[in-house]
């Protein structure tokens, strides 16, 4: 039975997934988990995309290297995407929403070339990675939160805390029974 929770932070790269998981670690203790750190320390690659100049990560390799982390809870799993993970492993998915035009001057500022830009803002604009969300998990834990600025973030960090801490207290009792002393 894992005493803390795991949580996704997905949404189009550049709305503000790393600032939200790294500020939500320091904050709360958990672990933050950046899926592009662990595919390349793994190397859970598949081969790369010339066109759009990435990297394309296995799926398979990327959930063995990470199963047994994730499955003791405690993480703030920070990725572009979040229907590959099992719902087993997940209690709360946080789609991180950027107004298109704030978006894409940041994505612009990155450097992504004309084709990788396209494809970002469509994939925002069709709200493609809330509706991956939605498919993937059940609607209760699929949350939508807009970071178009640093006080949004900042505020969907409280937000997001004291939903661990509503969690935690929900999942108390359970723990008690599974690990506390034979009540």
């Amino acid at each position: 039975m894992r005493t803390n929770p795991n949580i996704i932070i997905t949404g189009t790269p550049g709305v503000g997934k790393t600032s939200h998981a790294e500020l939500l670690a320091q904050n709360t203790g958990l672990k933050h988990m950046s899926i592009n750190q662990v595919a390349k320390e793994h190397d859970c690659y598949d081969g790369f995309d010339e066109e759009l100049n990435t990297a394309i990560v296995d799926e398979d390799k990327l959930l063995d290297a990470i199963e047994d982390s994730v499955k003791q809870g405690g993480y703030i799993i920070d990725w572009h995407a979040c229907d590959l993970f099992p719902k087993s492993w997940i209690d709360l998915v946080v789609v991180v929403r950027c107004d298109s035009t704030l978006l894409y001057d940041r994505l612009q500022a990155r450097g992504y070339g004309a084709k990788k830009l396209e494809e970002n803002m469509d994939a925002e604009i069709m709200e493609v990675l809330l509706e991956e969300a939605r498919e993937a998990y059940d609607a209760e834990i699929v949350v939508e939160l807009r970071s178009d600025k640093a006080e949004d973030v900042e505020g969907n960090v409280e937000r997001i805390e004291m939903w661990i801490k509503n969690w935690k207290n929900d999942h108390q009792d359970m723990v008690e029974e599974d690990g506390g002393g034979g009540r």
